[in-house]
Order: structure tokens, then sequence, then C-alpha cells
């Protein structure tokens, strides 16, 4: 154990000793320590105003001066994204700015692009009056165009032609008394109102006219030939020019107000075909002068916002850090002399000399005349799991992670994820052809690491890329277990060699299954090519991996347990040792140990021994004799002993912790010191800078009891369903294989059969879309998911809580990815 003890510690398999440090900032330099400890990120800051709002801390009012400068920010993006531009992301190289002249600044941007914008608007505005002036008066005078009689004027009606009543019968239609009386419109009472009105709205705009005028009114409308843009969106719309005939003064009114309800503009148009040519030669020569002043205001509007985009980033990250800053010396406290800021942190042991070096920096840099104090505290409190990672690792810590963040100096299984997460995942999807496609695009990836990593990824797209050293495990370890099964898209090969079997005569060779004889010495590596397509093909494979899933369930248990009895040690807690550790070691060795133990053996003697009758019969019959089922001397015996030590086991992991726990708790109390048997508890001689739980006064013992009895149940059930659990191994690796031997054999050969190069063609479209989307991209995320679980559940169960909080300290490089 001494050599244990002294081996070298692994970066990765406990997080980073931390400790709790006390620092004190005098006011004139604090902006600027805290700062440069944004730069260095490796400080997490405790907010000690907790109990105030927001509104009640000390620099409420420069986090908002840097909020409505993100606000201005965030509308000189929109602006420029609305112009079709794109902010540059190499800022053009001028002088730096301070805080308060960016802010200056941003106010006079802001004001100078609302007053363009503004005026932009008026003059578009009337740019668009103009010219939907212009194609009225084109598209009215041929409304108004008169052979003798209003026969000629293009008619829209609806369904409903005219409005009857039984007490108007004898009324004279508007259309008739237009005929009766040719001549001007004004002659024959007959008006119009001309007007241009939104494509959408047309068909309700016509309908409520002719429900309004009871159907005496002519509606003729004509398709704008331009389209118009509407200043608030930005948008091209379509719209249609109308001019509506009617009579009297009551229809006139109804008539406008129902275009101002449906947003309809409205224009006077002349009679007269000479004054409506004037007109419109008047509106051409206005419309070219307004649409030169457009485009010189777009053009000075595009200037400014470039001039503003080749800034906006470092304007954007600059705000950031500033908010950033005072958020974090709102989590200080002032001393009684209001002269010095206190604040407290937990930070990595390694990192003092860096911070204190910071500090120094800062006291230096801001000519203040008090340095800033670093002093390390002592706490209770349970400090922050921090593990240092890189591209490699990263992924595999966030598998974890994701299922809870590790207790402070836990037992990482990250370090065993980096290599089992791969390799069950393989066991499931082993084929080494898939392998290879895999691997193509896992390299793919790692390629264009430098530039993927600079682009926004969508979700999907992101998370492929952060995982990408996974799949490349995953693709290597499924090249291997696809060399061990012999499958390149469920074809074997003979690579190492020829196959060890034979025909005893010609007729077997249709069968493959009738009079094959073994001939040669094994087949060197991996599933000999023969059994692919005989007859015992599914019983041997099934055979080999559902007896290979239990063996690595098995394994994988242990490893868990074995972890458990590390951490045990590590947190100096002899009883979890003793009663927790070793009984669930003999437990799950007894019974399931045995069965892999009895695996190996009929593999290396090649017995025809029944092992679902040895395991039953074990616990059914024990002292009953083995027959023919018996694979080595003394097997009977030694299977009554590992029964009787499986079941001591059981009250082994029940009885023994709860009532020590109370004893030594009463020892307590009567003055007798018990060293250091804690549930959890770290030792009290540790150093001074690391951080120990609290001891448990009040002590339940009905409750401690209860929760072993719960403990030990489950790990006797689990030891079971847990082993049993493992079998998805067998059960998906099989899939994989079937399915990938249906799309080749019932796809790609059975289009080959024929003679025709279009069918042909079909086939390979369709089995490489099924390899592709069925076998490459459903069956990864089946077997990822199901290898998950394996590690959540099956393994990490056995010694990880996973109940700490992560380290998260204050780091200028962690708001690049956060919006404000």
């Amino acid at each position: 154990m001494e050599y244990i003890d002294n081996l070298p510690s692994m970066d990765l398999m406990r997080s980073e000793k931390m400790m709790l440090a006390q620092l004190i900032f005098p006011v004139e330099s604090a902006h600027r320590a805290v700062s440069y400890l944004g730069q260095l990120g490796l400080l997490q800051f405790r907010d000690l105003n907790d109990e105030k709002s927001p509104y009640q801390r000390t620099f409420v009012s420069q986090v908002k001066r840097c909020a409505e400068m993100s606000r201005k920010l965030r509308f000189f993006k929109d602006q420029i994204h609305k112009a079709g531009l794109m902010p540059s992301s190499s800022p053009a190289l001028q002088p730096d700015i301070d805080l308060e002249g960016l802010e200056v600044r941003l106010a006079d941007h802001e004001h100078e692009l609302i007053e363009m914008n503004a005026n932009g608007e008026k003059l578009q505005q009337s740019y668009n009056e103009l010219l939907e002036f212009k194609m009225i008066l084109q598209k009215a005078g041929d409304f108004l165009v008169t052979n003798g009689s209003h026969k000629g004027v293009q008619e829209t009606e609806l369904d409903e032609h005219k409005y009857t009543n039984n007490d108007h019968s004898d009324t004279v239609s508007l259309l008739e008394q237009a005929e009766m009386q040719p001549g001007p419109s004004y002659q024959s009472g007959v008006k119009f109102i001309s007007g241009i009105v939104c494509k959408s709205k047309c068909l309700s705009f016509e309908r409520m006219l002719f429900r309004a005028t009871r159907g005496n009114m002519l509606f003729n409308q004509s398709p704008a030939k331009d389209q118009i843009l509407d200043p608030s969106s930005n948008e091209m719309v379509e719209k249609t020019i109308f001019t509506v005939f009617f009579s009297g003064e009551q229809a006139r009114k109804k008539i406008l107000k129902i275009c101002e309800t449906f947003g309809a503009n409205c224009y006077p148009v002349p009679e007269d075909t000479i004054k409506r040519m004037q007109i419109t030669k008047e509106v051409a020569s206005r419309l070219s002068e307004l649409e030169t002043t457009l485009q010189a205001g777009l053009r000075h509007r595009d200037m400014a916002l470039t001039s503003i985009g080749s800034q906006l980033t470092k304007w954007m990250n600059m705000v950031k850090r500033e908010k950033a800053i005072y958020d974090t010396l709102n989590m200080l406290n002032f001393d009684v002399t209001k002269k010095c800021l206190v604040g407290e942190g937990w930070c990595p042991i390694s990192a003092k000399t860096m911070i204190q070096e910071a500090l120094q920096r800062a006291t230096f840099d801001s000519s203040s005349q008090v340095g800033a104090i670093f002093h390390v505290m002592d706490s209770i409190e349970s400090p922050p799991t921090y593990f240092r990672t890189n591209h490699f690792t990263s992924a595999y810590q966030e598998i974890v992670d994701a299922y809870g963040i590790a207790k402070y100096q836990e037992a990482n299984p990250a370090v065993y994820t980096i290599v089992t997460f791969p390799f069950l995942f393989a066991v499931m999807f082993g084929d080494w052809g898939h392998g290879i496609c895999l691997l193509l695009g896992a390299l793919l990836l790692i390629a264009r690491e430098k530039r993927l990593g600079s682009q926004k990824l969508g979700s999907f797209m992101e998370m492929l890329f952060g995982g990408r050293y996974v799949v490349l495990l995953m693709s290597l370890f499924s090249i291997y277990c696809g060399l061990v099964y012999n499958e390149f898209f469920s074809v074997p090969f003979h690579i190492f060699g020829s196959s060890a079997y034979k025909c005893r005569d010609a007729t077997c060779n249709d069968s493959r299954s009738v009079g094959l004889i073994k001939y040669g010495s094994t087949y060197p590596f991996g599933v000999d090519p023969s059994w692919r397509g005989s007859r015992s093909e599914l019983p041997f494979l099934n055979s080999l991996k559902m007896k290979m899933s239990i063996l690595f369930g098995v394994t994988q248990m242990n490893l868990g347990i074995a972890l458990s009895y590390f951490n045990a040690r590590f947190f100096g807690n002899s009883l979890d040792i003793k009663y927790q550790f070793v009984p669930q070691m003999i437990f799950l060795n007894c019974l399931f140990g045995y069965l892999s133990l009895l695996i190996i053996i009929k593999w290396c003697t090649g017995s025809q021994a029944d092992l679902y009758h040895v395991m039953i019969y074990m616990f059914l019959s024990p002292f009953e004799d083995l027959g023919e089922n018996k694979l080595f001397w003394g097997q009977g015996t030694l299977q009554v002993i590992l029964l009787l030590s499986a079941v001591i086991a059981v009250p082994w992991m029940l009885f023994p912790k709860p009532f020590i726990l109370k004893r030594l708790h009463n020892e307590r109390f009567q003055g007798q010191s018990y060293g250091i048997l804690g549930v959890s508890e770290m030792s009290n001689d540790e150093e001074p800078d690391s951080a120990r739980r609290p001891h448990i006064e009040d002590f339940n013992f009905s409750e401690v009891f209860v929760h072993q009895m719960i403990h030990s149940i489950e790990f006797v059930l689990g030891a079971v369903s847990n082993t049993a659990s493992y079998l998805r191994l067998w059960a998906l690796s099989l899939a994989h294989s079937e399915l990938s031997t249906v799309f080749y054999e019932k796809v790609l050969l059975l289009a080959w059969v024929y003679d025709n190069l279009a069918v042909r063609l079909v086939g390979l479209a369709i089995f490489a879309f099924a390899t592709a989307f069925i076998l490459l991209m459903m069956e990864t995320l089946s077997a990822f998911l199901h290898a998950l679980r394996l590690h959540w559940v099956e393994f990490q169960n056995k010694f990880y809580s996973g109940d700490g909080y992560k380290f998260r300290p204050f780091s200028f490089s962690a708001l690049a990815d956060d919006d404000d």
C-alpha cells in the first residue's frame, strides 16, 4: 500500500487541490486587479452580497452604463445586418479608447444613425407616394377612357352583382344611370376615387366596398407593375391599383373611411387627359430627384455603418469585459473604512503564485500606495471540482459531467471512460468497413479543427465537432472489433490466412453447413470466414458475443468496485473498505466472477458443459452431482463455498456499519476520540489550505440504517440486473450485423443479379443510402446511447457520487461564447 501511496498523482484522476482565499483590494487598484484576474481565469469569486438585490449594490450605476452601451452595440449590429453588410472580424487599427470615451462615441453614432434612419424613412415615404401616384395616373387613364359610354371600362364585379331591396325595387342602379347619361362624370353624377392597396388585402377590400355601398359601385383593379419598398420592414410589397366609381356624398365618405381602414392610399386623379400628362411629367421629374437623394443618403449611411462595423467586435468585447468586471466588483464588500474592497474566492493551490503576481502587477500599474493582500482561509465548505482538460480529454469529461459533477477529490471516471467508452461502443458497432467511414469523418473534423473552431456551427455540428476525438477512438475500436468479427459491410475476408474448414465432398458447397470438417490450424485472428453463411453461424456468434458481453460487464463492474476502494482509502474511510468494498467484491465475484471463470475454462478446454444448468442448479441444488457439466476437479465443493460466501456478504454489507457508526458517535460525546472513521469525512490532519466536510452533530440511527439497507439491497439486485444489462452488447452487435447483411444481400446482391445498368445503379444508391443513414447514423447513435447507459448506471454507480459542483472561475475567455 505504501507503493500505491507514493505513486505520482495523475492530473485527471482527482480534481485539483483547491484553497479558499481572501483578497483585499485598495479602491484605486480594485478595477485593474479584477481585470488581471479575469485575464488569468483561475479564481472563482464568492458572492458576499447575496442578500442584496442587484439595485442595492455598489457599482450598479456602472453596470447600467455597460448594459446601455451593450444595447447600443446590438442596435448597430442589427443595422449592419439590415443593410446587408458584414462586421469586420479583424478590427482596423485605431488608438485605444477608455470606457467614458467609448460611451460618448456610441451615443454620437446612435444619434447620427437614428437621424439618418428618420430622414431616410421620410424620403422613402415621399418616394413611395410619388411612385404610387405615377402608377395610378398611368392606370387610371385606362379606367377613365370613355367611348361614348362606360361599356369600354374594364370591370371587376363580385359574385353578388346587385343589392335589391323590397322597399326600393324601382330604384335604378348606378351602372344604368351611367349608361343612360353619357358624358363626363360630373354631369352624370358618377364620381370616382383612385388609390392603391396591398395585394393581400384587395379581395377583402373589394368585398367591404360592395357591402358598404350595397352594390352601387364599380370596382376596377390592376396589379402595380413595380413593387413598393416598405420602410419599416425593408421588404418589397406587391400592391394593386384600384378605381371605385360611385354616386353620392355619403358613398364617398364610406369609401374613404374603408380606404383608411385597409391602409389604402388615395390620390387625386384629374379626368382631363392633358392635365394627367402634365402631372405625370412633374411626378417623374420629382421621382428622379428623390431617387438621387435616396442613393446618396444610403451611401452615406453605409459608410457610417462600415466605419462602426470595423470596430464593433472590439467594442463589444470591451463592454462585455467591463460589465463582467463590475459584476464581479459587486460581489465584493467594502471594509469599515470604505477604502478597501474585500473578496473571497476559490482557486487551485498551484495558481497561488500566479494570482499573487497578477495582484502585484495591478498595484504597480495603478500607482497604488497600498498593495493588494492575498490571504489563505480555512473553510468547512466543500471546494469546487476542477479538472485540467485539453482538446482530447474535454469531450470525455463532458460525458461524465452530464451525469453529475464529481465530488471534490473524488476518483474521476473520465480517466477510464477514455478507453472503455469507445471500446464498448465498438463491441456493439463492430464492422471495419463502417469503422473506416467513421474514421474518415473524424479525420476530416480534426483536419479542419482550426477553421471549424472559429465558426459558429449549428447545434448538431457543434456537438459532433466537440466530440471529434471521441468519434476518432470509436472508429479505431470499431475497426479492431470488425476485424475480430471478420465483417466488412457484413462480408467476411480471408485477411489473416485461409479458413480452417473445408468441405467433405463437392455436394456440401451448396449448403455450406453439411460436411464441413476442420483440416487446418485455427484461424489466427478473429472469426473464421467459413462461419459466415453457414447454418450454425447464428448459434455460434450468439454464444460468442453473449459470453464476451458477460466478461466485459463483470470486468468493468469489478473496476468500479475497485475504484470505490481507492476513494475510501484516499478519504481515510476504513469503514467503507471493510464493510462495503470487501463484501461487494465477494458477492459479485462469487456469483458472476465464477460464471466468467467457467466461460474461460469452457473456451480453453472445448467442453460441452451447459453453463445455464450449472448456474441454475448452483442455487437450487448446490450439493447435486454435476455429471457431464463438470468442468474441473472440486467444482461442486467450490460452488458451495462461493454460494455461502455470497450469502454471508449480504448481512456483512447491511448490519456492521450502522452499529459501528452509532458506537463511534456515542464515544465522541463521552469525550473519547475515535480517529477519523466518519462516514465520508476528510481528515482533520490535512493541510490548512484544504476544505473539509463539516462534522455531523446529529446522528439518527434509523435513518443511517435505512440508508445502508437501501444501498445493500440496491447492490445485490443491481449485481444481477447490471450483469444482464451488459447483454445489450451482444444484442446490438447482432442487430447491427444482421441489418448490414440484409442490406448487402437483399439490396446490393439482388440488384446485381439483373444485367441492367439502371437497376444496378438504383440498388447501389439504396444500399449507400441505407448504409449512410441507418447503419452509420441511427446505429451509431443507438450504440452511443447504450454505451452511455452502461457507463452512467452499471459502472459509475459502484463508486461515483457525482454530487459536487464545478469550478467556474472569473475568466474573460469564457465571455466569448456568452451572449449579453
